[in-house]
């Protein structure tokens, strides 16, 4: 070996990030069986090779005896005086191996042990920067389609997206370029498996993450994502700042932030709330955009009793209980609805001792086809009603996503 060889080696650890010591531990391996295959054995022989220089030998210590029965571990007396007149019976004498010597078949299989460990350390080093990738979110390009799976590439890998971790109702096309989620990283004898996923919750935070700097560097802290992929998503956030809106902050200016999560999840609704330690507060911000009543939150149980405006029921509820569901997934608790008439009848009012704190008959007056309450609603609920037609217009500007739908 020469400084040729040390520099190949280099090439190789920059190009491939395999480790010259590891390189030159396979060498060393491949020395020693070339002399396993050449001598029958190799327990007594060492290999030293210099990593700056390139430069090795190969020694093999042989026993003096009277009479040699076992050559590849032996020596006679008369051949030991010839190094050095000293040498009697059971000395050990270091004898240099000439590995030119070696035969073709005991050559080939040393360079077999070499390769062999090049694609093993190729394997290794693939796997642990992917495995350090787990729980994160990667770009790729659709590769092909192979039953109702997809391949993505993702450089020097292809990952596997499932038909359960698609979005519902994404169609992925040949070179199309999408972000998903690491779900895990398996190591084979072919590389590291790799599986992804377009609907994990974790991958709107990741995406949040990029796109939000205050998210990134902890100032508002994601507290907890529901998500229906490819319909809606609901994310609490909290801010650690009590000068940073954590809603605005993730929403940005004119919807900015989130519309490029939005587009990148292919237009799902993007619902983003404020995270309240009180489980009430928080029930109440996740059934936005529907305006709450009441809200009685049982701690231990995991139950909440939520009571809304007539008018408002449908939309806490949302298409197909979504809205309810999603709130429900957010905050950890069962969420009951009712209506203020649903509860009233149910005695409910009297029930959680709010009778005497509401007027009677308030909502009542409530009709469809007028714009807002009779004028015996309260004045902060025709207010409200207002700020809810504004919201509902505006959108991302309040922080909600597009509602028209429902």
């Amino acid at each position: 070996m020469n400084k040729e060889l040390i520099e190949a080696l280099e090439i190789l650890e920059r190009e491939k990030n395999i480790s010259k010591a590891a390189m030159l531990e396979a060498i060393e391996n491949s020395l020693l069986t070339a002399c396993k295959n050449h001598f029958g054995r190799a327990d007594n022989i060492r290999v030293n090779i210099d990593p700056d220089t390139g430069d090795f030998s190969v020694i093999a210590d042989k026993e003096v005896v009277e009479e040699v029965t076992e050559p590849a571990v032996q020596i006679s007396i008369a051949d030991a005086k010839m190094i050095d007149p000293n040498y009697e019976a059971g000395d050990v004498v270091q004898i240099p191996v000439e590995s030119k010597s070696f035969g073709r078949i005991a050559t080939q299989n040393a360079k077999n042990v070499i390769l062999q460990k090049i694609r093993e350390e190729e394997r290794k080093v693939l796997y642990n920067d992917w495995y350090a990738l787990e729980k994160d979110i990667v770009p790729g390009i659709v590769q092909r389609t192979f039953g109702k799976n997809i391949s993505i590439n993702l450089g020097k890998v292809d990952a596997i997206l499932s038909e359960s971790e698609q979005i519902r109702g994404e169609v992925l096309k040949p070179n199309d370029r999408v972000r998903v989620y690491v779900l895990e990283v398996k190591d084979t004898s072919k590389g590291p498996r790799i599986s992804v996923s377009r609907s994990h919750p974790d991958l709107v935070k990741r995406l949040f993450e990029l796109e939000v700097a205050e998210v990134r560097d902890g100032t508002v802290e994601i507290k907890a994502i529901a998500r229906e992929a490819g319909s809606r998503t609901k994310i609490a956030v909290k801010s650690n700042d009590p000068n940073v809106d954590p809603v605005g902050a993730c929403v940005g200016i004119n919807g900015a932030r989130v519309n490029s999560v939005v587009r990148e999840l292919k237009n799902e609704k993007i619902d983003v709330i404020n995270w309240d330690d009180n489980a009430a507060f928080l029930i109440e911000n996740a059934l936005s955009p529907a305006k709450v009543i009441f809200v009685v939150a049982d701690e231990e149980a995991r139950e909440a009793q939520v009571i809304v405006p007539d008018y408002q029921l449908s939309l806490a509820i949302g298409k197909e209980g979504q809205n309810a569901r999603l709130a429900a997934k957010l905050t950890g608790y069962k969420i009951d609805i009712k209506s203020e008439s649903q509860a009233r009848e149910m005695g409910l009012f009297d029930e959680l001792g709010l009778e005497g704190q509401m007027e009677e008959g308030v909502y009542e007056s409530y009709d469809d086809d007028q714009e807002g309450y009779g004028e015996g609603a309260p004045e902060d609920y025709q207010e409200g009603y207002s700020e809810y037609q504004d919201e509902y217009q505006n959108d991302y500007q309040e922080g909600y996503s597009d509602y028209q739908d429902q």
